[in-house]
């Protein structure tokens, strides 16, 4: 899987004013190494003027038995498992080798190597799942250390992201394929936004926009997208600019 790359650069001042910086210039934190960001045709949300649309609602409605909780990176509960439904999600929705268990692991649980400090954990509440849900929850022993919001839920699905005080970057998604709700990752997306404009954020940003299969990120009122230069809401431009990217 090939990443659209305008320049990349990294960085040495962490600050949360520098990165806001760098994003507003149309640069992301990925999993290139500490530090590194890469300027793309960046895709972000200015949440001043969110408002969930009547299609939103309707995916929460439909996602209502998934709650969320927000946990910090390094993420002392990791498991292998979660590198490997990591793993074997972007093997499955992208391509073989899109993302290793080892690299999971280490933007989770590596404070030297990881650029994200964020992880929203997103659940269902196991009395009510019923047959359907086929035992494709992770191993009762994934968190070594449940906390008591833990014991009556179980982890569906998960979001690395970064987030200061003024921005919040939803990275790196991913869940059980075999979930029987379909609407599972932009339900987790919807709730992610919530979460960011219930905190103050002034944008979210859902990476990149360099493929036809992108044009879901853009359905978000507020949405803007980094043409190179500068921002545009002119989102049938930015349309027309997919339509053409296979």
């Amino acid at each position: 899987m090939t990443y659209l790359n305008w320049k990349q650069k990294t960085i040495e001042d962490f600050s949360p004013k520098h990165i806001d910086t760098m994003y507003n210039n149309g640069y992301y934190f990925g999993r290139l190494g500490k530090g590194v960001m890469t300027q793309t045709r960046l895709v972000r949300i200015d949440l001043s003027q969110f408002e969930l649309s009547s299609e939103n609602k309707r995916i929460l409605r439909k996602t209502e038995e998934i709650g969320h909780i927000v946990e910090t990176i390094p993420y002392k509960k990791y498991h292998w498992s979660l590198g490997k439904l990591a793993k074997d999600f972007y093997d499955k929705k992208f391509s073989k080798g899109t993302f290793s268990a080892q690299k999971v692991k280490e933007i989770m649980t590596d404070e030297e190597q990881t650029n994200f400090n964020t992880l929203f954990v997103y659940t269902v509440d196991e009395d009510g799942l019923g047959k359907e849900y086929c035992n494709c929850h992770i191993d009762e022993d994934e968190h070594t250390e449940p906390s008591s919001q833990l014991k009556k839920t179980l982890p569906i699905g998960y979001a690395i992201c970064y987030e200061n005080e003024n921005i919040m970057h939803y990275s790196y998604p991913f869940y059980h394929l075999e979930f029987p709700n379909k609407n599972i990752g932009m339900g987790m997306m919807i709730r992610a936004i919530e979460y960011a404009k219930k905190q103050g954020k002034q944008y979210l940003y859902l990476g990149s926009a360099q493929r036809s299969g992108d044009s879901y990120k853009l359905q978000f009122k507020g949405m803007e997208w980094f043409d190179g230069e500068t921002w545009s809401n002119d989102l049938e431009e930015l349309k027309e600019v997919l339509k053409v990217i296979r």
